[in-house]
């Protein structure tokens, strides 16, 4: 690629592809990108909601259904919308086509439903874009080694757009959404919350963790892995294609790129908890393993992990889980309890995680007694604490979750004048 040329993947989410109007609307963006010199390649999500129904289709018919068969639906949504930007550019006089994961190729694992990308051939789209053309891609999908379609996960078409910017040496990839930016929390909760203009990689991979919805956490791990410039914008602003220099989202970045750090990046929360208690295992060595072990191999990842030893020589364990996985990490415990010797399975989704996050925590002291005085103050009870090195994490009762967010904004100095 010429170096005077710059390279950007578009992707846009359900939301800016709802309608055929809106899908109308993300054909004008990309145009005016095409005309501002670039060479472009496009990453759609489904329509808004289509997901949803072709998932609520496969768990009607089976609660235990095939995932094979389930990647085969859900992939489709992905198709439609490609197809149909595609018609909607070409109908501006944008030459462009459709392009599926498997005709890429993007090639991932055989986690169905969950997969992760082992390779990208991006030569056929370089040719394509280098000739003029403009990819539009279907994204959250791939190929399994066994030649079959798999998906990525929920969110995962935000992956599939930094890989695919990874493999094509894009020099940035926007992620189109209906926010127009990373703020310090969820603004709909938080009135006073700021935009941010740039975060670290390592901040927003911790935000996407804990709940923060406006990038999917493997995305970010994958840009954070291979130096991907990330902005997120929003599909519902008007104005001329962003160009360096005049980017008006928030940019995902290095560290180095920041000169000021603050204490307190944001303040994440996540609904999609459950709190699973196994009481009274022998405390013997390797009882861990046997309680994780056949969690890991169902594919169901475990979160905060609380262990604690009675007075009758037995141990409790309490750990979360995403509640998507509840129902399959019972079955699984319950089909292993003559493993483990458990004498009770103790089950709780009205839950959720509240996170605060900031890579300068590495040189403050403080955060954590800060957060557990300012929920104490609102009679918050506290069930589970986690942390990492630019994280602190608990688990309260979801009936509190909107004053925990806008006591902790607050408390840490977030609030926009």
């Amino acid at each position: 690629m010429s170096p005077t040329v710059p390279r950007i993947v578009m992707k846009f989410g359900g939301t800016s592809v709802a309608d055929l109007d809106r899908i109308r609307a993300v054909a004008e963006k990309v145009r005016k990108q095409v005309e501002a010199g670039c060479e472009v390649a496009v990453v759609v999500s489904a329509m808004s909601g289509v997901t949803n129904r072709l998932v609520g289709y496969c768990r009607d018919l089976s609660p235990q259904h095939d995932e094979r068969e389930y990647d085969t639906v859900v992939a489709t949504g992905e198709q439609v919308t490609s197809g149909l930007l595609a018609i909607a550019l070409q109908n501006l006089g944008v030459n462009a086509r459709s392009w599926l994961g498997w005709q890429i190729p993007l090639r991932t694992d055989d986690a169905h439903g969950k997969a992760r990308i082992v390779s990208i051939d991006g030569a056929n789209l370089i040719d394509s874009m280098q000739a003029g053309q403009v990819p539009v891609v279907a994204g959250f999908q791939g190929i399994g080694p066994d030649g079959r379609i798999t998906t990525l996960g929920r969110g995962g078409s935000d992956t599939s757009a930094v890989a695919l910017a990874a493999a094509l040496k894009a020099d940035r990839c926007d992620i189109y959404t209906d926010v127009d930016g990373i703020y310090t929390t969820d603004p709909r909760i938080v009135t006073k919350a700021r935009k941010l203009d740039k975060i670290t990689y390592e901040e927003m991979l911790e935000l996407a963790s804990v709940g923060a919805k406006v990038l999917q956490t493997r995305s970010v791990e994958l840009a954070m892995k291979e130096r991907v410039r990330v902005q997120v914008l929003s599909s519902f602003t008007d104005g001329p294609a962003p160009s360096e220099g005049h980017l008006p989202g928030s940019l995902v970045v290095d560290e180095d790129e920041i000169v000021e750090q603050e204490q307190v990046a944001g303040i994440a929360y996540s609904r999609d908890e459950a709190k699973i208690s196994v009481r009274q295992l022998p405390d013997r060595p390797g009882i861990a393993a046997a309680v994780f072990g056949p969690l890991a191999d169902a594919n169901v990842n475990v979160d905060m992990i609380v262990q604690s030893t009675g007075d009758d020589g037995t141990t409790n364990m309490t750990f979360t889980i995403g509640k998507t996985d509840l129902a399959r990490a019972i079955s699984v415990l319950e089909s292993h309890r003559d493993a483990t010797q458990y004498t009770e399975l103790q089950t709780d989704d009205d839950v959720v995680k509240i996170s605060v996050v900031g890579v300068g925590m590495r040189s403050h002291a403080g955060v954590a007694s800060t957060m557990f005085r300012t929920l104490a103050e609102r009679n918050i009870n506290v069930q589970v604490i986690s942390t990492s090195e630019i994280k602190v994490s608990v688990l309260i009762a979801s009936e509190y979750t909107e004053l925990a967010v806008r006591a902790l904004h607050t408390a840490y100095g977030l609030d926009a004048s």
